[in-house]
C-alpha cells in the first residue's frame, strides 16, 4: 500500500498499469460467467472474465508474476469475444484490459513464432498481397477443397479457405451514384479484400442503392485488430496512424466497415492513440465516423428487394454485437429481403470460437466452442447462416463443411446484393 492507501503497482509504466481504472471497475459480481464461452466450456473460474480480472489485478499488485505460465495459459485461452461486456452491470472495459494485459506479458515473453509471422505478414503489404493471392489460387483451383479432407487443424485451415468461394450466383447491376445520404469510404480490409473482394464490391453497390456515394480512400493498411488482440499494441498504433491519414484524405462523411472485428478496432482508434499528442484528436475524429455497413443501411431503410426463397439463420458476430453494440441493424438488412425465411438460432449471441488467429494457438478450445455452434445450426434447419465477419464466416463454414451439415455461410450484404441484382437485372453491355 502507498501512503495514500492505494495499492502500489508492481508493473509501473506497463500497459496494464495504464488500464488500472478498468480493473477498479470490476465488483466481482459474476454476471459475466454465463456469457463466457471458455468458462461454459472448461468450467474453470480462472477461464472466466471475473477470474481473469483477478489474475490481472494480482499481476498489477505483484502477488502473481507475468512470467507465471499458469497465468499466461488462462489469459491466452480468452477468445476476446467481449460478451462479458454486454453482461457487465459495472461497465468493465474487458477488451481493453485484455489487450493491455497481453501487451504487458508479451513485452517479457514474445508470442509464439507462428503468431509473430502472421502479424508480420498482415502489417506488411508486400507480404500480405502474395499471401492472399496464393490463398485465392488454392481456393479457386479447388486444391483447398481437396486438402480440406485432411485430418486435424491442417484440414480445417484448408476448409476455412475453401468456404470463401462466392456463395451466391449473381451479376453486377447499375447502382445510383447520387449520394443524397452522404459520401462513404469503405475499409477494404485484409481478409475481406483478399478473399471476399466480391463482398466489398457488393457493399459499394448496396450502399449506392441506399443513397450513399462511395469515395476512395487509397493508402489503407490492415486495421491492426489482430495485433492489438495479440498484445502488439505498437504495431496496431502504427497501422492505425496510416489508416487515420488515409480516411482523412478521403473527405468522406462516413467510413463503412463490413467486417465486425475491423469495425470494432477502427471505432477504438481514439482509445488506441489517446496518449499520442499528434494523433489523439485526429484518431478520435476518424473513429467517430466509422459505421458498420448495416448501421448505414438501417438508417436508410434499407430499400427492400425480392430475393430467392431461402431459410436463413443469423449469427451475431461477437465484435459487432458485444464490442460495437450493434444488434438490430443486421436484422433490418435481412428483413428487407423478400422471400427470406428466418430460422431461429439458439445462442446466436455466443462466440463461434474463431476469434482471429485463436484457432491456431488454442485449437482444442476453439473446436469445443465451435461444436456447440454447429450443433445449434444443425438444429435450426437453416440453409444459410448469415454473419458479418470474415473470421466467423470461415470458422463456421469450415465447421459445417467438415461436419457434413447441408448449410453454408454468407455475409448479409451478399444476400441483399443478390436480391437487388435479381430485381434490377444485369447491367447493360457496351
Amino acid at each position: 500500500m502507498t501512503a495514500s492507501g492505494a495499492t502500489a503497482c508492481a508493473l509501473p509504466g506497463s500497459p496494464l498499469a495504464e488500464a488500472r481504472a478498468g480493473l477498479d471497475a470490476c465488483v466481482h459480481c459474476g454476471f459475466c460467467l454465463q456469457s463466457c464461452p471458455t468458462y461454459l466450456t472448461l468450467e474453470d473460474e480462472n477461464d472466466s472474465p471475473r477470474g481473469r480480472v483477478v489474475l490481472m489485478r494480482s499481476m498489477f499488485e505483484g502477488t502473481l508474476s507475468p512470467d507465471d505460465q499458469a497465468v499466461r495459459t488462462h489469459i491466452d485461452r480468452c477468445l476476446g469475444c467481449r460478451a462479458c461486456e454486454t453482461a457487465c452491470p459495472s461497465g468493465v472495459p474487458y477488451g481493453q484490459l485484455l489487450e493491455a494485459t497481453r501487451a504487458t506479458m508479451t513485452a517479457r515473453h514474445p508470442q509464439p513464432l507462428v503468431v509473430r509471422i502472421i502479424l508480420g505478414v498482415f502489417s506488411r503489404p508486400a507480404l500480405l498481397r502474395p499471401a492472399m493471392a496464393l490463398g485465392r489460387m488454392l481456393r479457386d483451383s479447388r486444391i483447398a477443397a481437396a486438402l480440406a479432407r485432411l485430418p486435424g487443424r491442417i484440414g480445417f485451415a484448408f476448409a476455412m479457405l475453401d468456404t470463401t468461394r462466392v456463395p451466391l450466383a449473381r451479376w453486377p447491376y447499375d447502382a445510383p451514384e447520387a449520394g443524397e445520404r452522404g459520401r462513404v469510404s469503405l475499409l477494404d480490409g485484409c481478409v475481406m479484400e483478399g478473399l471476399y473482394a466480391g463482398t466489398n464490391r457488393a457493399t459499394a453497390r448496396v450502399l449506392g442503392v441506399n443513397g450513399y456515394a462511395t469515395a476512395a480512400a487509397p493508402g489503407q493498411r490492415c486495421c491492426g485488430a489482430l495485433h492489438a488482440h495479440a498484445g502488439d499494441l505498437e504495431s496496431a498504433r502504427a497501422l492505425a496512424r496510416v489508416n487515420v491519414a488515409a480516411f482523412e484524405r478521403s473527405g468522406a462523411d462516413f467510413i463503412a466497415v463490413n467486417s465486425a472485428g475491423c469495425g470494432a478496432m477502427c471505432k477504438e482508434y481514439g482509445h488506441l492513440l489517446a496518449h499520442d499528442p499528434v494523433w489523439a484528436e485526429r484518431a478520435a475524429a476518424v473513429a467517430a465516423r466509422v459505421r458498420d455497413v448495416s448501421e448505414l443501411l438501417a438508417d436508410a431503410g434499407p430499400v427492400p428487394a425480392q430475393g430467392a426463397a431461402m431459410r436463413v439463420a443469423y449469427d451475431a458476430a461477437c465484435h459487432l454485437l458485444h464490442a460495437q453494440r450493434v444488434a438490430l441493424p443486421p436484422l433490418r438488412v435481412l428483413a428487407a429481403i423478400g422471400g427470406l425465411e428466418s430460422a431461429p438460432l439458439a445462442d446466436a449471441d455466443q462466440c463461434c470460437g474463431g476469434a482471429g488467429i485463436y484457432g491456431l494457438v488454442q485449437p482444442v478450445v476453439s473446436n469445443l466452442v465451435l461444436a456447440s455452434k454447429i450443433s445449434d445450426i444443425r438444429a435450426s434447419g437453416a440453409q444459410w447462416v448469415a454473419t458479418g465477419n470474415p473470421g466467423c464466416l470461415m470458422q463456421i463454414g469450415a465447421g459445417l463443411q467438415r461436419g457434413g451439415v447441408p448449410c453454408r455461410t454468407v455475409h448479409p450484404i451478399d444476400l441483399l446484393d443478390a436480391a437487388y441484382a435479381a430485381d434490377r437485372g444485369p447491367a447493360p453491355r457496351g
